[in-house]
């Protein structure tokens, strides 16, 4: 099966790519493997394999882009195509993957305080379950996931899927992928049906507008004129806006003490030599955050300016960690 997918997959191809970081990622577990054991049978001492085994943390550390890749373009592929139960169990042994390396992290930032044999028990142990699971999963992939793959998608929605791997990025060692078709800028617009196509997904009007309202910040969009054309209407806004100040020169919004500054960043913004302006504020219980930000089209072109305001009082008292499944 291996074959046959390597012989209709050249180099460059979506599945070369993953199937070649396979075979990167089972020689660490396997190497990682090899020298657990010779930790545990006494052949090696600690201080002299930790360098080669932070060496191979390191590279599982930076694996995970394989990971995304698969599950946010390859999976996202195969389930237009009827295939929803395999993705899931795959993603499903992603999360045992990741949870099994990090226990691998775990023992190599706690070795300095255990002595040999301990480092070596953990190490062991956790090294036979990283390998046993990368090596069940990665076959199941090679022979049904990618087989799938190969039968289902078009050339063209495999076109897709390497320029959104390119997207994405990948390993520090994955080989040499070659150029990809290029991103493909989809055809932009409202339609018929009152929706507006994006590069990266379609809404309607109703449903944008309701997202920008909905966002936990305040927009103010300001064009390349310096004038004000939008600003967004979240259920608590901060500062008063009304639609008299549409079209309205933007510096003509603030006081006149301040408006040198205004023009400094617009200028700045318009040059390039600025990216962002930030400021903040106390009014009362809340501490309101203002950004500035230049806008540019795909060329790069200036063509505005975006205030976003926010109250990050409540973002301030965060603290620890509160998961998906935490929620309720």
């Amino acid at each position: 099966m291996q074959t046959f997918i390597q012989h209709i997959a050249p180099k460059g191809h979506p599945i070369w790519i993953l199937m070649e970081e396979h075979g990167q990622i089972l020689g660490l577990s396997e190497k990682l493997l090899q020298i657990a054991r010779s930790l545990s049978a006494g052949s090696i001492d600690m201080s002299k394999a930790l360098p080669d085994i932070r060496d191979i943390t390191g590279g599982f550390k930076s694996s995970q882009s394989h990971y995304l890749r698969e599950e946010n373009v390859l999976f996202p592929y195969l389930e237009k195509h009827g295939v929803s139960g395999p993705t899931k169990v795959m993603w499903m042994e992603h999360d045992q993957i990741r949870a099994a390396e990090k226990k691998l992290y775990q023992v190599v930032d706690n070795a300095e305080s255990l002595d040999d044999s301990g480092f070596a028990n953990r190490l062991l142990s956790v090294a036979q379950s990283l390998s046993g699971l990368i090596s069940v999963h990665f076959n199941k992939e090679n022979s049904i996931l990618f087989n799938a793959a190969v039968q289902m998608f078009t050339p063209e929605e495999f076109a897709a899927v390497r320029r959104e791997f390119d997207e994405i990025g990948y390993c520090p060692f994955t080989p040499e992928v070659g150029q990809s078709a290029g991103k493909r800028t989809e055809q932009t617009g409202i339609s018929a049906d009152n929706s507006i196509q994006f590069d990266s997904g379609q809404v309607t009007v109703e449903q944008l507008e309701a997202i920008l309202n909905t966002l936990p910040v305040e927009i103010t969009f300001i064009d390349d004129s310096d004038s004000v054309r939008y600003y967004s209407k979240p259920q608590d806004m901060i500062f008063t806006r009304t639609k008299a100040v549409i079209g309205r020169k933007v510096q003509l919004c603030h006081p006149e003490k301040s408006v040198y500054m205004v023009n400094r960043i617009l200028a700045d913004f318009k040059s390039g030599k600025k990216e962002v302006a930030e400021f903040w504020i106390q009014m009362g219980e809340k501490f309101v955050y203002i950004r500035y930000f230049p806008v540019r089209n795909t060329e790069g072109k200036y063509i505005g300016c975006m205030e976003v305001t926010q109250d990050i009082a409540p973002v301030q008292k965060i603290s620890g960690e509160r998961r998906l499944l935490d929620w309720e």
